[in-house]
């Protein structure tokens, strides 16, 4: 089983959904980088489940330091951080061990490893994400110290109300100010109304989450398998109930020509370039071209529904399941911090591989 990320900064995560606890290492920081765990707390805050449209499952996500940090200061040496479970309830899914819930990875699981740990979905449950959004905020911190690099994420889109957001200008505030982290007010009404109706008639929405980095210099990435966009697709997708994503205009580029497609390149009066549009999403051939780095994620409705669904047990028979106990009706809300830590790891990882691998 593979629970470790990156190639020069390097994550690793232990812990299952209801057992004690989450657990992260961060190792290939450099020392001397200012860590606050007061920011980390504030991050996992953000994804943590409880609210009126949300998981009621209540945890604090307390972060504890356990290795690798002294006054505040990265040493240089692995960054471990602990994250205590304390309103776990196995016992909500003993009666879940005898059979295969629609859309999860109960299944499919069992036929890797001949068994699985029925306790919310163990490994593959979105408990484990509170884990990489710790690691996230770290790599943040590493990017905002060396290059003052500011990523953004925001709902971008739920069900069949999507909204208009500018990549460019997008604010942290602004999403913050919604409850569903949508920056457009007219359709973050919208969403919250659509995510009550589905909560009360027993079913789940999908959606779209944004993302952009800004700040991020030309020159990171390789032009073949250490793409940037491939990267970022393997740690986006890697989240679970992810299930899409576009880079820059993504998609709608298939429709265009190239004479509409391109991103026109002007002198930025300094030596450097300048993009008259982002259409890419801050890549040319792999390499970050200077210009904000941005892309969509997209996510499924949440499997665990009230509705009835038609599903067999561990002996092959047909059974009905209803989802019963705390889930989300829609993931989406809580999927931006995810989103932007994936984010950063990523572009950490591709810092630190510039500096590992200098042109010549």
């Amino acid at each position: 089983m593979s629970n470790t990320f990156g190639e020069y900064l390097r994550i690793t995560t232990w812990g299952e959904s209801h057992g004690p606890g989450i657990g992260v290492v961060i190792d290939g920081l450099p020392a001397g980088i200012p860590v606050s765990i007061e920011k980390i707390a504030d991050d996992l805050a953000r994804r943590r489940p409880g609210g009126a449209l949300a998981s009621a499952r209540q945890e604090p996500d307390t972060p504890q330091i356990q290795s690798g940090l002294v006054d505040g200061l990265t040493l240089g040496s692995p960054l471990a951080i602990w994250i205590e479970s304390v309103d776990a309830r196995p016992q909500d899914y003993d009666a879940l061990s005898e059979l295969y819930r629609p859309g999860h990875a109960d299944f499919t699981t069992e036929a890797r490893y001949g068994i699985r740990d029925a306790r919310g979905g163990g490994r593959a449950s979105a408990r484990e994400t509170a884990a990489r959004v710790a690691a996230g905020s770290v790599a943040r911190a590493l990017l905002d110290r060396e290059y003052g690099i500011e990523i953004v994420g925001w709902v971008d889109s739920i069900g069949s109300v999507s909204a208009e957001v500018n990549p460019t200008v997008v604010g942290f505030d602004q999403v913050e100010a919604s409850p569903v982290r949508c920056p457009d007010g007219n359709c973050s009404v919208a969403i919250v109304e659509q995510i009550e109706a589905a909560r009360e008639a027993g079913d789940s929405l999908g959606g779209w989450v944004g993302v952009v980095a800004r700040g991020v210099p030309a020159g990171w990435g390789d032009p073949v398998f250490a793409k940037v966009k491939s990267l970022l697709g393997s740690a986006m997708l890697s989240i679970p109930a992810a299930v899409a994503m576009e880079l820059g205009d993504g998609v709608a580029a298939t429709t265009r020509t190239g004479s509409q497609n391109n991103d026109q390149m002007t002198s930025d009066g300094s030596g450097g370039m300048r993009q008259e549009t982002n259409r890419s999403g801050g890549l040319q051939g792999g390499i970050t071209s200077g210009a904000p780095v941005w892309a969509r994620v997209g996510f499924k409705p949440t499997s665990t529904i009230a509705t009835a669904q038609e599903t067999i047990n561990t002996s092959g028979e047909a059974v009905v399941f209803e989802g019963k106990g705390r889930h989300d009706p829609c993931v989406v809300p809580r999927a931006v911090p995810i989103v932007e830590a994936m984010m950063a790891l990523v572009l950490a990882d591709r810092m630190l591989a510039s500096r590992a691998t200098p042109p010549t």
